[in-house]
């Protein structure tokens, strides 16, 4: 990358975008809702059973203008969710508050692994073991999704909820690959514990992005 280029993408001018489309949300409180997906680049947390691994390298990805990302995401749609790889290893700064100029609402999807930068109407917090949350995203999370692989994913959970607001939406949702393992689990798990809600990956029931 060049260092004009790599200069303008730590300032958050530009950024490594993996692909941006319009689709439904498929998981947690907003599922069902139509919304613009842009999908940033870049991700070292390194989660084995990732759904998007090809995120994780940001050099793969093309430094986009972050206007020329806005001027796109406003054709399409007035609630946008920013994704990844894992967004915050990037300063979201300039995206969100050119986003928030057009009126737009602003939803992230973070592991919370990193500084939490931009202007956000929902933050959707999914811990990963291997690099825990900063203690400013458990402090401002809207809701909590933890991902069920194990049993062990139940303790883990229990120690996150812990650590967020009292008013963050609680969500258990199956790791795609082991769902029916997993799902009769859960639900027995939030049976147990209703303070929980189950999550589902509904846009991969309804075979769309």
């Amino acid at each position: 990358m060049k260092q004009e280029t790599q200069l303008l993408v730590e300032k958050g001018e530009m950024l490594p975008l993996m692909e941006e489309f319009y689709t439904i949300q498929g998981e947690g409180y907003h599922k069902g809702t139509a919304a613009y997906f842009i999908r940033i680049g870049g991700c070292d947390v390194g989660c084995h059973w990732c759904d998007v691994k090809e995120s994780w390298n940001a050099y793969l990805h093309p430094p986009t203008e972050t206007k020329k990302i806005v001027e796109n995401a406003k054709k399409y749609s007035d609630t946008i969710v920013v994704t990844g790889g894992e967004p915050l290893t990037w300063d979201m700064t300039v995206l969100t508050t050119q986003l928030k100029a057009e009126g737009m609402q602003v939803h992230i999807e973070t592991s919370g692994a990193y500084k939490l930068t931009g202007v956000w109407d929902w933050i959707c917090l999914s811990p990963k073991k291997m690099k825990l949350p900063t203690k400013e995203v458990y402090e401002k999370a809207d809701e909590l999704k933890v991902i069920v692989y194990n049993k062990d994913d139940f303790r883990f959970a229990e120690e996150q909820a812990e650590k967020v607001n009292k008013d963050c939406i609680l969500y258990l949702q199956p790791e795609w690959s082991k769902r029916e393992k997993v799902v009769p689990e859960i639900v027995d798990y939030v049976m147990k514990h209703p303070k929980w809600k189950v999550s589902l990956q509904t846009h991969k029931y309804l075979n769309i992005p």
